[in-house]
This record gives C-alpha cells, structure tokens and sequence, in this order.
C-alpha cells in the first residue's frame, strides 16, 4: 500500500515501536495476517527502537533550546546613588544635593525610598522597563563607601551600572556634567566608594555644580550653607533636567544621555 508517494514496511519490531505488543505479529488478527501472507506491500521504511528514541531525543533538545532561546535573560538592575549627610542638620545644604538629586527622580518614578538595608535608605522599582535601586547612605559623607560597596557585593552589580550623584564645586551653580568615569576630584565621599570599589573608577558619576565659595570663605564651610529662595528655584529646574538624563541613560545609554546634559542650559541663560 503506498501513501501518496512514501512507501513504508510494516515489520513485527516497527509494530513494537509503534506501541503495539511485542507478540502482536503471532496473533491471528487481520493486520498480523496480513503480514504473514506478503498480502501488505513491505514499502515502509523499517523504524527501530534506536532510532525513533534518537528522534525524539534529538526533537526534546531542540524544544529545550527553543524555550531556553525565548526566555529573556535575567536584568541586572541599575543603583542610583545620591551622596550626602543625614539628619536635619545638614538637610537642604550644598553637600547633600545628590539626596535631593535622588528624592527628586524617586518622587517622578513614583518609587519609595522608606526601607532601611546596607546603612542606607533604600528602594526599589522600574524606570520605564529598567529595574533600578535608589540608595542614601546614612554613613555619613566622609564613609559613603561602607554602605555602596556593600549594595554592590551583595546584588553583584556591575560598576558600568551603578550611578553616583554628587556635589561638585569646580562646576558652576546648578550646571550638570555627566561621566563614564574618572577621579574623585576631591571629594571625600566619592574616595571612599572608590576605596570600596578596590580602586576602580569605571563607572558612571552625575555631578551637579554648586560653584566655589564667595571670597575667603572656608570650602567646608560653604558647602554646608543651606541654599537661598532663589538658588532653590534654579536647582528644582535642574532638578527637572537631571530626572530626564537619568531617564535617558538607563533607557537609552550614556552617550545619548552626555549629549542632552551637555546641551542642556541653566534657568538664567534661559532668562
């Protein structure tokens, strides 16, 4: 019997192979007679048992290849850190502007920074698909390291995706600058997360300008002045400038992200 143009032999091992008992062939059925007299053309071809388990071996690593190539890989989230002091005391002052920085972009993603873990206040959410973790240390600036080197370790985040936001005097009052990398440039709290980090300056750093300090005025002095009615408008507009690099960054890299800070002006060259 030929079905269509493939032929096929039936033979008593290709019945056991297809699920019929092994002593089908001996019973004085029509189809084992059938066989028995060459009255069913031997036109099939012969299956062993060999064979068919290598086929459906070979179709079952196919399928786990298929799945394993669909499911998505698991995302490494991205810390955003805001460098500064805790406590009343120095809340609103020139060096905490990396946490007001972080409090900024948290209250635009709708995303809570209430938990505690690592010495710092913490949380967790999405910015658009990017999962993101928001972070404050509590160490006090001078040891900011001790609580970011161990968010570090312990979610094994890679440094081309943790993001530090700091205060920066070379730069001028609410100007951003964002980097891949570099130095410390001075500054206590990017030393010791460079220190934690084992010397590695490779990953990406937001700086927000706060100018120099006016005449003789003592450096650490000024950076822990509280700033002015005015100078808080022009930082919540920069406020605004820094959410959408952050969101730019994490949705479409740094190098699109640089070129919007850089092109980016102040509230006063608006003006």
């Amino acid at each position: 019997m030929k079905l269509g143009s493939t032929a096929v032999v039936v033979t008593s091992s290709s019945i056991a192979t297809l699920g019929f008992p092994k002593n089908y062939y001996n019973k004085p059925s029509w189809f084992g007679q059938l066989l028995k007299t060459n009255m069913f053309p031997h036109h099939f071809p012969i299956l062993s048992s060999s064979s068919s388990s290598a086929s459906i071996s070979t179709t079952t690593e196919d399928s786990s290849d298929a799945v394993a190539a669909a499911k998505p890989k698991q995302q490494h989230p991205w810390l955003i850190v805001g460098l500064g002091n805790p406590g009343k005391k120095y809340h609103s002052t020139r060096h905490n502007v990396g946490f007001q920085m972080v409090d900024a972009l948290a209250d635009a993603e709708g995303i809570s920074i209430s938990g505690v873990s690592f010495k710092a206040l913490f949380g967790k959410g999405f910015i658009g698909n990017v999962p993101v973790m928001f972070a404050k240390p509590q160490t006090f600036m001078n040891a900011s390291g001790e609580s970011v080197g161990a968010i570090v370790s312990y979610y094994k985040i890679p440094l081309k995706q943790v993001l530090l936001i700091y205060d920066d005097l070379d730069l001028p009052f609410a100007k951003l600058r964002l980097l891949p990398k570099g130095g410390h440039g001075g500054h206590n709290g990017m030393k010791s997360v460079i220190n934690h980090f084992k010397g590695n300056r490779d990953f990406p750093r937001l700086r927000i300008g706060i100018g120099r300090p006016p005449g003789k005025m003592d450096t650490a002095n000024f950076v822990l002045r509280p700033f002015t009615k005015q100078e808080h408008e022009e930082l919540d507009f920069m406020f605004q400038q820094g959410i959408e690099a952050v969101r730019i960054l994490l949705l479409e890299g740094l190098n699109k992200s640089a070129t919007f800070v850089n092109s980016t002006k102040s509230m006063e060259q608006l003006g």
